[in-house]
């Protein structure tokens, strides 16, 4: 049903360009006076020209319109399903989520010279004054 609609919607297009074509604009009456545009005029008569094709390129206007309208009907309301880019770029899978273990104080070796205190052990201001864990040797800023 589509196709017929598309090659319908092709053909009205066609004829109304074509119809629009064939009549006479408003400047016309000057080109008859130097020899042309006689045409049109004597195939359907001197009156019977602008009735008929007027009429003719109504219809068709008529006819095209609604046609598309119609076509844009079946488009909004398709149950087909279209294999665009940008739908798959919407409907992207949940990301897998991936567990990272993090080492624990244990694992992690420490750096020359440091003592690390024991797992559980709240280290504060009282412990490193009363010398249970030794200042690390720093070395000083470089600027100074």
């Amino acid at each position: 049903m589509d196709i017929i609609l598309l090659v319908l919607h092709v053909v009205l297009s066609l004829g109304i360009i074509t119809l629009v074509l064939l009549q006479k604009g408003a400047g016309a009456s000057a080109g008859a006076a130097f020899g042309g545009g006689g045409g049109a005029g004597s195939v359907f008569g001197a009156t019977g020209s602008a009735n008929f094709l007027s009429k003719t390129t109504a219809i068709f206007a008529i006819g095209f319109f609604v046609n598309s309208l119609v076509l844009a009907y079946l488009a909004a309301n398709r149950e087909v399903q279209t294999d665009s880019v940008l739908d798959a770029l919407i409907e992207q899978p949940a990301a897998v989520e991936e567990v990272v273990e993090v080492p624990v104080a244990e694992d992690v070796p420490a750096p020359e010279g440091m003592v690390v205190p024991e797992a559980g052990v709240p280290v504060g201001e009282d412990d490193a004054s009363a010398g249970d864990v030794p200042p690390a040797d720093v070395p000083p800023p470089a600027g100074e």
